[in-house]
C-alpha cells in the first residue's frame, strides 16, 4: 500500500534528479534546483513575518542532550528521537571496534552517548533563552534550520532530515492565541499565493503509547494544533506542510518563563515545513520550476 501510494511521485523526483536516494528510507540528497525552491520559501516566509520584528536565530542540527529531557520530548516521542553516540575508548577498544566492523557485526555497543542529540524541532533551543520575566510585549523569534525525526518511510514528504522555519511568540495567553490566529491568516495567504490548494484541519502530534493517546485526544478537543494540508502524493491523503500550534504554558513551566505580570508564560508558533512545501510546489506546478506560472515565480523570486 505504501509503495503504491508514494512510489510514483518519489520515482519522478529521483528520475528528475531533484532528490538523490541515499540508500536509507527518508534520507535524500537535494539538487541545486530543489535547493533554489527551498531557499525561496525561506525568504518568502521571512518576508511574510517581517512585521513581527522578530529576533532571528540559527542553531545547529544538534542540541544539548539535557534539552531533550527538559522539553519532555522523550516522554512524548521516544520513537522519533535521534541520539548521537561517539567513540571514547582506548587502543584496545578501538581494535574491538575495527574487528566488529570487519566482521559485519553491530559495532554500536562500543560507542557511548555524546552530550548532544539531533534537534527534533527548530524552536526548542529558544525557550531556555526566555527564562525569567519577559517584557510587556513578550518576545518574538524567527528560527529555521535542520531537524531530525526517526520516521523511515517511502513517502518523500516524510524525510528523516528536514528543515523547519518558525515564528514563535512567548508571552501572555492572549498574545499566544493572537499570534496563532494572525499566522493562520498569513500562512493561508502565503501558501495560496503560491498556487497551492490548502485546507486547514485540526490535528494532533504523534504522541507515543497509551498516555500519548490521551494527549492527542486533548490536543484535538482543544484545537491546539492546526495543519495546512495539500496533496503531494495523493489527493485522498493530503500532507501537512505547515502548522500553527498553541503550547499553552508547557514551555513556560518547563523553563520558568514568566510574562510581564509574573504569571507563567504561554507560547505559540507558526511552523513551515520547508521541504514539504517544496515538494508540494513540485507536485502542483511540475518538476521544472522554470515552467511554473509566472505569478508563482514572481512571489518566490521577485
Amino acid at each position: 500500500m505504501e509503495a503504491d501510494l508514494y512510489a510514483p511521485f518519489r520515482n519522478d523526483l529521483l528520475r528528475a534528479g531533484l532528490l538523490v536516494d541515499e540508500g536509507v528510507d527518508g534520507l535524500y540528497g537535494r539538487s541545486s534546483t530543489y535547493e533554489s525552491v527551498a531557499s525561496a520559501i525561506v525568504r518568502l516566509t521571512t518576508d511574510t513575518g517581517s512585521e513581527d520584528h522578530a529576533t532571528s536565530y540559527h542553531f545547529p542540527p544538534v542540541v544539548p542532550r539535557r534539552l531533550l529531557v527538559q522539553t519532555d520530548y522523550l516522554k512524548s516521542f521516544p520513537d522519533l528521537t535521534g541520539s548521537v553516540h561517539t567513540f571514547k575508548g582506548d587502543d584496545r577498544l578501538h581494535a574491538e571496534l575495527l574487528a566488529l566492523v570487519d566482521s559485519g557485526a553491530d559495532w554500536s555497543p562500543v560507542l557511548q552517548p555524546a552530550d548532544v542529540v539531533m534537534r527534533p524541532a527548530a524552536c526548542h533551543p529558544l525557550y531556555p533563552l526566555c527564562t525569567g520575566r519577559l517584557p510587556e510585549a513578550g518576545r518574538r523569534f524567527e528560527v529555521h534550520g535542520w531537524c531530525f525525526r526517526h520516521e523511515p518511510s517511502l513517502d518523500p514528504a516524510r524525510m528523516q532530515a528536514f528543515r523547519m522555519h518558525e515564528f514563535v511568540y512567548v508571552g501572555d495567553p492572549d498574545g499566544a492565541v493572537a499570534h496563532r490566529d494572525r499566522w493562520l491568516e498569513r500562512g493561508t495567504a502565503m501558501l495560496e499565493g503560491l498556487g497551492l490548494d490548502v485546507e486547514v484541519v485540526v490535528a494532533n502530534d504523534p504522541f507515543f503509547g497509551r498516555v500519548g493517546k490521551v494527549l492527542a485526544a486533548n490536543q484535538l478537543d482543544e484545537a491546539l494544533k492546526l495543519e495546512f494540508v495539500t496533496p503531494i502524493c495523493s489527493a485522498d491523503f493530503p500532507t501537512a506542510i505547515t502548522s500553527v500550534n498553541c503550547h499553552r504554558d508547557h514551555f513556560g513551566l518547563t523553563f520558568d518563563i514568566r510574562s510581564a505580570d509574573g504569571e507563567v508564560a504561554h507560547s505559540s508558533c507558526f511552523a513551515v515545513g520547508v521541504d514539504r512545501t517544496t515538494l508540494a510546489l513540485l507536485h502542483t506546478h511540475g518538476l521544472d520550476p522554470e515552467r511554473w506560472p509566472q505569478a508563482v515565480r514572481n512571489r518566490l523570486w521577485p
